[in-house]
């Protein structure tokens, strides 16, 4: 497959110095939960969209408006992290195939450093069992644990800053793995923030909001704008919750062209 992913931004956006948020598909949704809290609570707006013959021929559709199935926010919420002039959140709910993988995360990394993006933040989760993406092996057998892993010095002295323990071992797959691994080599400053997706949420079949909820409160040490009380916090998560069961009814991932019309859609 020689096609070049392709990013569509729209004319006149600037991104230099922006700290940039990535939220693919992840155990539990957690991912998807954080993503539409952000977008929704930083006041973030689409700019743009990913876009290869490779991916699902599917759009999302919000009212009335088509939407691309990676797409990308930006805004210019309150920051606490050095060059973080604005925010840019990339967010999908579709799998990627795997030989998609390595190059759309080239295409965000060639992307990030041409547009003089800063830092980069994966937002992941993971369960525990054999057939999962990632193998985490942590010392907190709690089952609230939020992992940290870092490009660099700088990434890991920022994740224990907010909260997140480091990794200390295991194997880190999907678009997380390949992003951190690709950051290292450029020597880009990137981190992945992992929480922990147990309980009755486990196996990725029902969204988790209160794995996502521990991953948002760790990024309030990053962007203060998104701090909330964890009650309330706990309940916007369960909101957005419902309006991922309703998005896993498109069966995005399918191969099908039926069309499905939720009574409700998110950006």
């Amino acid at each position: 497959m020689s096609e070049v992913p392709v990013i569509d931004i729209e004319d006149g956006s600037e991104f230099d110095e922006a700290l940039v948020i990535s939220c693919f598909p992840s155990e539990g949704f957690v991912s998807s939960i954080v993503a539409h809290f952000l977008v929704d609570k930083l006041g973030l707006e689409l700019v743009g969209g990913i876009r290869h013959s490779g991916l699902p021929p599917v759009c999302l559709v919000q009212e009335g408006s088509p939407l691309p199935p990676i797409r990308l926010y930006s805004g210019v919420p309150v920051c606490n992290v050095d060059k973080c002039d604005k925010v840019v959140l990339i967010a999908s709910e579709i799998q990627i195939s795997p030989d998609l993988k390595l190059p759309i995360a080239s295409e965000i990394l060639d992307w990030m450093s041409e547009s003089g993006a800063g830092m980069s933040i994966m937002i992941d989760s993971y369960a525990h069992g054999e057939g999962q993406k990632h193998s985490i092996f942590d010392e907190d057998k709690s089952p609230d644990t939020v992992v940290g892993i870092g490009s660099n010095e700088k990434s890991r002295e920022m994740l224990k800053e907010i909260g997140a323990t480091l990794l200390k071992q295991g194997v880190v797959g999907g678009m997380t793995g390949v992003m951190l691994g690709e950051s290292r080599r450029r020597k880009m400053d990137s981190l992945a923030v992992i929480a922990e997706s147990g309980g009755e949420f486990s196996g990725g079949g029902i969204p988790d909001a209160r794995a996502a909820a521990r991953i948002i409160e760790c990024l309030d040490g990053l962007l203060p704008a998104v701090k909330l009380d964890p009650e309330p916090l706990l309940e916007e998560a369960q909101r957005i919750e419902g309006q991922i069961r309703e998005m896993m009814a498109l069966h995005l991932n399918s191969e099908s062209d039926v069309v499905s019309a939720p009574s409700t859609m998110y950006g």
